[in-house]
């Protein structure tokens, strides 16, 4: 056991040890393509909708649909426009912001892709570092029964096992619900922004109109 290194205990184990950093790299995976993917959406999109805002005030939807079709074709909220621009002229205010609402929740829901399994992760890691660790002990008290002798000598090869599973459990599962909590986090942002972006299209779109009173909210 003294020459025994940390990859001799995780593959002894590998039972558990190797899901485990399965799912380690499936979480980096994960997590890496969603930074990637949400990179620098919450200030151009917040841009965008003052931006499309200004344009439909001036009754300018004709340059509010070249600029999305120009800078913002890859933005969630600027494929929202993109299918509501074309019905602003006689679409009423309500058919628009439930048109709006709609392909909103449908672009929020995209940008949540595969987010589900670093919860997933993190919830089923400690678990597996568990059975590592049940096997692993099982193992020991077999080993002591086959050669008949009891000690720490017997069972410390079992036991060390068990101890990397457990470990290695724990480390996959924290290091999953820290990342998944930061894109809950990131994903409630870029929501609130695309529902005031939505909000800034609608108001835009009562003041071009000069339509007064109370308008329904988003």
């Amino acid at each position: 056991m003294e020459s025994m290194n940390f990859l001799e205990l995780v593959r002894q184990g590998w039972y558990a040890t190797y899901p485990l950093l399965l799912c380690s790299v499936i979480a980096l995976a994960v997590a890496g393509e969603r930074l990637w993917a949400l990179r620098g959406l919450t200030g151009r999109m917040s841009a965008l909708s003052k931006q499309i805002g200004f344009f439909l005030r001036r009754g300018d939807v004709e340059g509010a649909q070249a600029l999305v079709e120009r800078d913002a074709s890859d933005l969630p909220l600027g494929r929202v426009y993109h299918e509501l621009l074309p019905r602003v002229v006689d679409t009423p205010v309500e058919e628009l912001i439930a048109i709006g609402e709609g392909h909103r929740v449908e672009q929020a829901q995209a940008l949540r892709r595969n987010v589900w399994l670093l919860g997933t992760i993190a919830s089923a890691a400690p678990f597996v570092g568990l059975f590592g660790t049940v096997v692993g002990i099982m193992r020991a008290f077999h080993s002591m029964a086959q050669t008949g002798a009891g000690g720490f000598a017997v069972v410390a090869s079992g036991i060390s096992e068990a101890l990397v599973a457990t470990a290695l459990g724990l480390a996959v599962a924290i290091v999953s619900l820290v990342l998944y909590n930061y894109f809950q986090v990131r994903l409630n942002e870029i929501a609130t922004t695309m529902r005031t972006g939505l909000t800034r299209f609608v108001d835009g779109v009562c003041a071009w109109r000069g339509d007064h009173g109370s308008r329904p909210a988003v």
